[in-house]
């Protein structure tokens, strides 16, 4: 039958829950959605629910009060924002653990951040991109929870402290310039050679290249699914967050690890998706579910040549292979920033206090639509031919 050919895995008639950030790409959002998008879903006969958020936080309350048997898909018609905000308000249903794993959280890419859809669709084409999620196929996504004072939130994208966090959120006022700000806000931080000092403790699971190397390569032939995915909740696995491991920001650190001063750090950079941006790609070895989140820190102390050649770097695809780029895969830290009153932390592109914090990683806690149902869209880092190892 030809729509099985064209559906593959994917469920067919998708209920949507489609929400629209009017203030999204600089007000257009809107016009995209009606343009470029909404055609394609009435033609492939999913079931839209549209309604328009109207203030910052507004998806974390739509998405906390959802009945969630009403729905397949929250989508957001956004930059990287509002996918956050869902995740956050699925994770307070008193049934989060359900709410996570049957919603499947995706975006159709109209904002100015559209690292999500580059990662899960390919593209920041918002035509193609819903047509991506019209032959989505289910897929598993770690989540991060991360405890801040006595908060605990949900990150999918990234954590930084550093130089990224700086040039990122530092330039909010040059949003203008668009991709070119962010470059801006790094050569600057180069070349005053800014560091950012910190302890830092760290729960690693794959240390080296090599290995990571090959933790990947497996990864891309194993496609089984996270245990929380293979068989129907029990009662308690669909009840609140899963316990933190760890514990929070406030306990003290568990046995096997060790705070180590970090008095030099020039960038602390941890993602759980391969794409941050259009072509740039720091994390190449992220995958959706492997239970780890990649580490990236590299110290502010290195020439200014080596520090620039890390943008040209996280462009080509040649950052992986730096040495001084410290890469490695973990399943929790903590970071206390030490000899500065204030700075910029980001999780996932959203300005949180300057304050410690500590990341723990949940394996496919969360849902999100693919193209290929359990890797990126991107090159990832397997060897190249007649390479061995690393």
């Amino acid at each position: 039958h030809l729509l099985d050919r064209a559906y593959g895995e994917s469920q067919r008639k998708k209920r949507i829950k489609l929400l629209v950030n009017p203030f999204g790409g600089k007000g257009r959002a809107q016009k995209w959605y009606l343009r470029d998008i909404e055609p394609l879903l009435a033609a492939a006969r999913c079931d839209v629910n549209l309604q328009k958020t109207q203030y910052q936080g507004h998806a974390v309350e739509i998405a906390e009060k959802l009945d969630v048997d009403a729905f397949d898909v929250v989508a957001a018609c956004s930059g990287d924002g509002l996918p956050h905000e869902v995740f956050n308000g699925l994770g307070k249903k008193p049934d989060a653990r359900r709410a996570l794993r049957q919603i499947a959280v995706v975006q159709l890419p109209c904002g100015t951040g559209n690292a999500m859809s580059w990662n899960l669709n390919g593209t920041e084409s918002p035509s193609l991109a819903a047509l991506a999620i019209v032959k989505g196929i289910k897929t598993p996504l770690d989540l991060v929870s991360i405890t801040q004072g006595d908060r605990r939130t949900l990150s999918f994208l990234s954590q930084a402290v550093g130089i990224i966090a700086e040039a990122d959120l530092g330039t909010e006022h040059l949003r203008w310039l668009g991709n070119v700000r962010f470059t801006y806000g790094v050569l600057g931080h180069l070349l005053r050679k800014t560091v950012w000092p910190c302890d830092l403790a760290v729960k690693v699971e794959v240390p080296t290249k090599a290995e990571v190397r090959d933790h990947y390569r497996r990864a891309l032939n194993d496609r089984s699914l996270p245990d929380n995915h293979r068989d129907g909740p029990s009662a308690q696995e669909a009840a609140n967050l899963p316990e933190l491991r760890y514990g929070t920001i406030n306990d003290d650190l568990p046995s096997d690890w060790t705070l180590v001063p970090y008095p030099q750090l020039g960038n602390f950079w941890c993602g759980n998706m391969a794409f941050m941006a259009a072509r740039n790609m720091p994390f190449a070895a992220a995958l959706p579910n492997d239970g780890c989140m990649d580490l990236v820190t590299i110290s502010g102390d290195i020439s200014r040549l080596k520090a620039i050649s890390c943008i040209a770097g996280v462009e080509t695809g040649k950052f992986f292979d730096m040495s001084h780029v410290n890469y490695r895969k973990v399943s929790g830290y903590r970071i206390i920033p030490r000899n500065q009153k204030d700075g910029y932390i980001s999780i996932d592109g959203e300005r949180v206090p300057f304050e410690p914090f500590q990341a723990e990683v949940h394996r496919g806690l969360g849902t999100v639509l693919s193209k290929s149902g359990h890797v990126y869209e991107a090159p990832g880092v397997v060897a190249k031919k007649g390479e061995v190892g690393s």
